[in-house]
This record gives structure tokens, C-alpha cells and sequence, in this order.
């Protein structure tokens, strides 16, 4: 069987880094281009040891995937630029494995569409941790048989989108898993001291985002019931905890029809 050919854009950053490295070092899959303007010109091999020797960072999507001619491109850049990375890909039959997020409900439409028109598949997640799939899905198997709830995600520092991909997607699954809106927490003798100090409201799950050096990707669902909480918590020590997932989806991308979300739905 041939291998998988992957370009990696968003290969100078941190996920883009491990994306490369455990590409190269999978024996089905091969490394063929990196872009990232951020290390345009670097050899591949400073951030990957094992990706071929000749492979330079490009600065060029669009020459990249020319020059390559890549089955997957897996994306790990930022909302700004990810809307047109993959309808570039989309566009050249390449099918995409995207882990950017802040994608709005519009844009997941418009890469559904252009997916099916192209005939390419596209698989998007906000979390690529098995663990945090599971957590996700569990909470979503609670959410209705509880009236209140409350999401506490922390990540570092550098984190682009607040709340996190993975906050948004796991308040939307309980919501509609309980079929109506949680129970807001909101006394009448109430005094908000701080503007936004009880996280913002969806759907009257309060939603709360800590950004700060220490934390990797973390959160905790709180659900809230007569004498009693359910805490469910997901702890990351090291970004290697996506890579599993983000192998998986790109060995079962090229099977999909047009865009497929999370994790959870390939897993076996």
C-alpha cells in the first residue's frame, strides 16, 4: 500500500512541529512539504529530525501543494489564515485535517459545501485528545439530567481564541442534548463587581477561560444538582497527547464526505 503524502502548514508553531515529527516517523505516512512562513527557508529537519533532509519550510501554500502534490494537508495555523489554506486545498483534490479553531458556524457550512463540490473531504476538531473526546461525550450524556452547569477551560498563554474550540463545542452538545437552555445561576440580590466575572452565558452554561504560562489544554465541566455537583475533568501535561488523534484523522480522512467533526465521530 502507498503511504499517505501530508504537507503540514502551520509547521513552524508548536502543534505544526510534533505534526512533522510523527508523520516522519510513521512508516505509512511521508512528510512531503511544511509551510509556515514563520520558518520560511528552515531545513524541515530543525523542528523534525527525521523529516527528509531536503525538505525546506515553504512560505507558499498554494506552490506547495503544487510542487508536492499532497493526499492531506493538515492545518494548525490560526483563524485569520485557515479559511483560505483550506480552499486552496479543497480547490487542488487535497483533503484536509483541520485542528485551527475559532471557525464559525458560517464558515463550517461554507467548508462543507466546498468540500462536496470538490469532491475532497475535510475533517475538523476542536480537540484531537482522546481524552478530551471522551470527556466531552460524557458530559453530553449527563447534560440532561442536570439544571445547572458551568465549563472552566485553562490553556496557556499564547491561545489565540477564548473561549476554546473544545469549551464552545462541548456547551453547544449539552445544550442540545438536553433539548433546552440550563438553568442560569443569577440571584436577584446578585452584585457583579467585576463586568463578566460570571464567565459569559450559553445557553445558561457559564463559560469561563483562564489563560496563563503552566497550562497546556485543560477543562472541567461542572454540573449542579439538589445536594450534589458532577465534576468532569480533562488534564493535559504534553501537546503529544493530540498526536494520536491527529493520525487517526489523517489515515480516515480520504474515506469522508465532506466536512466531518470531531474526533469522537471516527473513533472506533
Amino acid at each position: 500500500m502507498d503511504s499517505i503524502r501530508v504537507l503540514v502548514t502551520g509547521a513552524w508553531g508548536s502543534m505544526g512541529r510534533l505534526v512533522m515529527q510523527m508523520v516522519s516517523a510513521a512508516e505509512d505516512l511521508e512528510l512531503v512539504a511544511a509551510v509556515d512562513p514563520a520558518g520560511q527557508g528552515h531545513p524541515a529537519t530543525e523542528a523534525a529530525p527525521l523529516a527528509p533532509a531536503d525538505l525546506t519550510i515553504s512560505g507558499h501554500l498554494v506552490a506547495a501543494i503544487e510542487e508536492s502534490s499532497p493526499d492531506v494537508l493538515v492545518d494548525f495555523t490560526t483563524p485569520a489564515v485557515v479559511m483560505d489554506n483550506i480552499e486552496a486545498a479543497l480547490d487542488r483534490g487535497v483533503a484536509c485535517v483541520v485542528g485551527t479553531t475559532g471557525l464559525s458556524e458560517t464558515d463550517l457550512k461554507v467548508i462543507d459545501k466546498m468540500a462536496r463540490s470538490k469532491g475532497a473531504p475535510c475533517f475538523a476538531a476542536p480537540n484531537f485528545s482522546i481524552g478530551a473526546n471522551l470527556m466531552m461525550r460524557f458530559a453530553e450524556e449527563a447534560a440532561p439530567s442536570f439544571e445547572y452547569a458551568e465549563i472552566i477551560e485553562r490553556h496557556h498563554e499564547n491561545k489565540k481564541d477564548a473561549p476554546s474550540g473544545t469549551a464552545a463545542t462541548t456547551a453547544q452538545r449539552m445544550t442540545a442534548a438536553k433539548g433546552e437552555d440550563f438553568l442560569a445561576v443569577k440571584p436577584a440580590t446578585e452584585h457583579e463587581g467585576f463586568e463578566g466575572s460570571r464567565g459569559s452565558d450559553y445557553h445558561g452554561v457559564a463559560v469561563h477561560a483562564v489563560r496563563m504560562p503552566g497550562y497546556v489544554a485543560n477543562q472541567e465541566v461542572v454540573l449542579g444538582g439538589s445536594g450534589e455537583v458532577l465534576r468532569i475533568e480533562h488534564i493535559t501535561t504534553s501537546r503529544e497527547c493530540f498526536m494520536p488523534g491527529v493520525l487517526l484523522a489523517i489515515r480516515k480522512v480520504r474515506g469522508l464526505e465532506g466536512l466531518v467533526q470531531g474526533l469522537d465521530s471516527i473513533m472506533d
